[in-house]
C-alpha cells in the first residue's frame, strides 16, 4: 500500500491559477484553465456538504459496499452573466442538478447593485445553494444575492459562494455581513485597485 497516493487534487491548483494569471496565456488556453478551476471548487464545495452513510450494493456477488451520500439537495445559482461561465462545471460533478439565476447590475448613477431578475428553484429553503460568480471585488452583488437567496427561506449557512478571485475586501465585508456563509475561492487577490 505504500506505493498507492490518493490523488491531492489542490497541487493542481496553483498551476492552473498561474495560468489563467499569465499576461501570456492565449484566450483558448484561459477558457481550458478557467474551467478547469471551476471544476476543482466545485469539487472542494461538495467536500463541506455534509453527508450520511449509506449501504452500497455492488454488482460484485452482492457485496456492500459502505458509503455515503449527501444530506439533502443541492442546486446551483449564478449571479448573471459571469457566474453562467460556472454551470457547466457544477453539471459536470452533480448531474441532473437544479440551476437558478440571479441578475444584479451596478447602478451607473449610484454605483450601488440593483437586483433585476430571479429566476430560482421553488423548494430552495430546502437546497444546499452553491453561489456562483467568478469575482468577488467588493462584494456588492454577491452580498445582494446572499440577501435574495435568505429571502427565499435559504438558512445562511447553507450558502457557498464559489469564486475564481476574491479580493480581500470582498472576503472581509463577507465575513462581516454573513459570517455563516461559506467562500470558496481559488485565490485572493493583493486588493482592490482604484476601479475596484
Amino acid at each position: 500500500m505504500e506505493r498507492v497516493t490518493c490523488a491531492n487534487i489542490p497541487s493542481l491548483l496553483p498551476i492552473t491559477c498561474s495560468m489563467i494569471r499569465s499576461k501570456t496565456t492565449n484566450r483558448a488556453d484561459f477558457i481550458f484553465y478557467s474551467n478547469r478551476i471551476n471544476r476543482l471548487l466545485v469539487e472542494e464545495a461538495l467536500n463541506h456538504l455534509p453527508v450520511l452513510p449509506s449501504t452500497i450494493t455492488t454488482p460484485v456477488a452482492g457485496r456492500t459496499y459502505a458509503g455515503v451520500k449527501f444530506e439533502g439537495k443541492i442546486c446551483g445559482v449564478s449571479i448573471m452573466r459571469a457566474g453562467e461561465a460556472m454551470e457547466q462545471a457544477l453539471r459536470e460533478c452533480c448531474r441532473s442538478v437544479r440551476i437558478g439565476k440571479i441578475l444584479i447590475q451596478r447602478d451607473e448613477e449610484t454605483s450601488r447593485p440593483r437586483l433585476f431578475y430571479d429566476k430560482l428553484p421553488e423548494d430552495i429553503r430546502d437546497r444546499w445553494v452553491l453561489l456562483l460568480d467568478p469575482m468577488l471585488a467588493t462584494g456588492g452583488s454577491a452580498l445582494m444575492a446572499i440577501d435574495v437567496l435568505l429571502g427565499k427561506g435559504v438558512p445562511e449557512e447553507r450558502i457557498l459562494f464559489l469564486n475564481l478571485i476574491a479580493s480581500p475586501e470582498g472576503a472581509a465585508n463577507f465575513a462581516q455581513r454573513y459570517p455563516k456563509v461559506r467562500i470558496v475561492t481559488a485565490f485572493v487577490d493583493e486588493g482592490l485597485d482604484e476601479k475596484k
